[in-house]
């Protein structure tokens, strides 16, 4: 028999985490394209970004047709947030922040592979200039292995994207479910299991 599902956070409703979702507002738009696979996945971390900032939209799909729509925000310049070798770093905007429209910052929600196919299937994402995190921390999510440095779960790379554009606003609070949501599973599969598959090793001397 299924667990009852909580509609806004698609969490089970005994481990609904809607009560630390915060509503923050951002000067900064935010699109997440989603790619169907991570909808049901149990660490769906943008679920979190999109219902935490009231200025964002979460899409899910393969292939948007409305995406041209999409893109064309009145008083808003789209950039994608994925790498490439001409990417600007976001404290450039950061330090122009006054000059100009503020950013509609397009995230790609998926593993890379998937992330990659969704720029694939819809050309107008690469048309769009790429911005980048110069300098991000390091990941808080415990519970997958990053395919390199600085690879963040997409909530951590929203947060860190508006602490750089909107400085001194803090958006630590959208971590708030995450975190909990790590710690939950965590929990579920027990210190000696997290131990075993997930915590990072100190080099033997």
């Amino acid at each position: 028999m299924s667990r009852i599902q909580c509609a806004r956070c698609l969490r089970p409703e005994s481990h609904c985490l809607c009560a630390l979702i915060p509503q923050l507002d951002s000067r900064t738009r935010v699109l997440i394209l989603q790619h169907p696979s991570e909808v049901n996945h149990a660490l769906n971390t943008a679920r979190f970004a999109a219902l935490g900032l009231i200025n964002a939209q979460l899409r899910i799909g393969e292939v948007f047709d409305d995406l041209g729509e999409l893109l064309r925000q009145p008083g808003y310049q789209a950039r994608l947030l994925f790498p490439a070798d001409d990417a600007q770093p976001l404290s450039v905007y950061a330090a122009t922040k006054h000059e100009g429209d503020p950013l509609l910052l397009v995230v790609p929600d998926g593993t890379w592979k998937k992330a990659r196919k969704l720029l694939h299937l819809n050309p107008a994402l690469t048309l769009l200039p790429r911005v980048t995190l110069a300098q991000a921390t390091p990941t808080r999510y415990r519970l997958r292995k990053a395919p390199g440095p600085g690879a963040l779960s997409t909530v951590e790379a929203i947060v860190q994207a508006l602490q750089t554009l909107e400085a001194p606003q803090s958006f630590e609070a959208l971590l708030r479910p995450f975190e909990a949501l790590i710690n939950g599973q965590i929990a579920a599969m027990g210190d000696e299991t997290y131990l075993r598959n997930h915590a990072v090793q100190s080099p033997t001397s």
